[in-house]
């Protein structure tokens, strides 16, 4: 059933998909000790149905269809797993490095490219934070 849908409509179902986690993610600080699948997918159906454009075009026998859903459940659990599983760059390796020796912190452990990118932003607001 998702396999017929437009190709703009499922970029935009793939986007939607990884902004809510990366949002979710970073409500926890990146904390796995605190991820909750029940909260995120409860934040998932907040935004399908509040901000997802490409939802709100959808035919309402999709959208109330069993199969569509259990295969865009499929889809979120294939996308969060790409996304835990997508290394970071040399360049956010070298940023952390970088941002953590002008801070004197201690080294922190990030698994993928999307924790990197919340550890860079704060990092870098910490040291703005520090400057002022």
């Amino acid at each position: 059933m998702l396999k017929q849908l437009p190709h703009r409509m499922k970029m935009n179902m793939t986007l939607s998909i990884k902004k809510v986690f990366e949002r979710y993610m970073e409500t926890i600080g990146w904390d796995e000790t605190k991820y909750d699948a029940a909260t995120l997918m409860e934040q998932w159906r907040h935004y399908l149905y509040n901000k997802a454009t490409w939802f709100a075009e959808l035919d309402d026998a999709i959208k109330t269809n069993p199969q569509f859903h259990e295969q865009l459940a499929a889809r979120i659990n294939e996308i969060i797993d790409q996304l835990v599983n997508e290394p970071p760059t040399d360049e956010q390796i070298a940023e952390i490095n970088r941002l953590v020796e002008r801070l004197g912190i201690d080294d922190f452990p990030y698994g993928c490219k999307l924790e990197a990118k919340y550890h860079i932003e704060r990092l870098q607001q910490e040291l703005k934070k520090k400057k002022s």
